[in-house]
């Protein structure tokens, strides 16, 4: 049954409305992201910096450290998942969840270890909270703006797990699933494993001519260890939080985007539907009038 006219006003009136409110939206992370984008890229050097740093005290020392050290067979592993507070953002905070749950499927059924997870951002929240899953610690209410602060009291919780031995409730492990932000168009979903420390500099053999750097350590390898590793652990926890914000407001300028545009072909296919209903009103108007016209002509006495 064809609607009346009345009821395509209605609904181009309606989606004229969510239009305005999706454009806003659009033109707001699209502020937003360049701020975002920069504070992810100046981000980097000091997080590149601070791991050369970790890996030449690591390398060049026999300190043995419990962040450093793998454990042959893990029993238990934490696993940070970082997605956003609000939705509208397309598969964003879907993605990341699909990735944890692949990676909490290979650490429990492949290697046989517990996983306890740590959440950050309300969609993943929500997630365990629907499905009543045990939940180790949770944070929200940052997921677009984070600060060092809010990173270093993640890494403080995941650092006292980790040390924390297996018996009392600690954890072998730790890993952490966010999004790395690429480009406008693509954001990558990002396992990485956070502790123990994989150390990769020095493992190549140097070049031909290449002098190796020669270390001094003060005032112990261990104590430097001792306070450059948290500091590791919360920038790392950092940048991927910052990763995750320019990713999430990326996903929604894009997402927000194409319901402008959808809302649009839906405004002009109503808009020629509510064209084709007034012409037709008025077709019968006329033919009505006509019908009339004839009728009394036709009923009015003869001369």
């Amino acid at each position: 049954m064809p609607a009346s006219l009345r009821e395509l006003r209605q609904r181009r009136k309606s989606v004229q409305t969510t239009k305005k409110i999706t454009r806003a939206m659009e033109l707001i992370a699209a502020s937003r992201i360049v701020k975002a984008q920069q504070a992810a890229a100046a981000a980097a050097p000091y997080s590149r910096e601070l791991f050369r740093a970790v890996s030449a005290v690591a390398t060049f020392s026999d300190v043995d450290h419990p962040l450093t050290n793998d454990v042959e067979s893990p029993q238990r592993s934490a696993v940070l998942l970082i997605t956003s507070d609000r939705g509208l953002a397309g598969a964003y905070s879907s993605s990341v969840i699909k990735a944890g749950e692949q990676l909490t499927a290979r650490l429990h059924h492949e290697q046989g270890q517990e996983v306890l997870p740590y959440l950050a951002g309300r969609k993943a929240i929500g997630y365990y909270g629907f499905r009543k899953r045990q939940v180790a610690q949770q944070w929200d209410g940052f997921s677009d703006s984070p600060t060092y602060t809010q990173a270093r009291e993640i890494a403080d919780a995941l650092i006292e797990a980790f040390l924390t031995p297996t018996e009392e409730g600690g954890v072998d492990e730790i890993h952490i699933v966010f999004t790395r932000f690429v480009s406008m168009m693509t954001q990558t979903p990002t396992v990485v494993r956070l502790l123990p420390l994989e150390v990769v500099e020095g493992t190549e053999p140097p070049a031909p001519g290449e002098l190796l750097p020669e270390y001094e350590f003060e005032p112990d390898p261990e104590t430097v260890l001792d306070r450059l590793l948290p500091l590791y652990v919360a920038n790392r926890v950092h940048f991927a939080l910052l990763q995750s914000a320019a990713s999430e407001l990326a996903s929604r300028q894009r997402a927000m985007k194409s319901a402008t545009d959808n809302a649009q072909t839906l405004i002009e296919t109503l808009t020629r539907q509510e064209n084709q209903a007034r012409q037709a009103e008025i077709t019968q108007e006329i033919s009505e009038i006509v019908g009339g016209a004839s009728a009394l002509a036709e009923s009015a006495p003869q001369a």
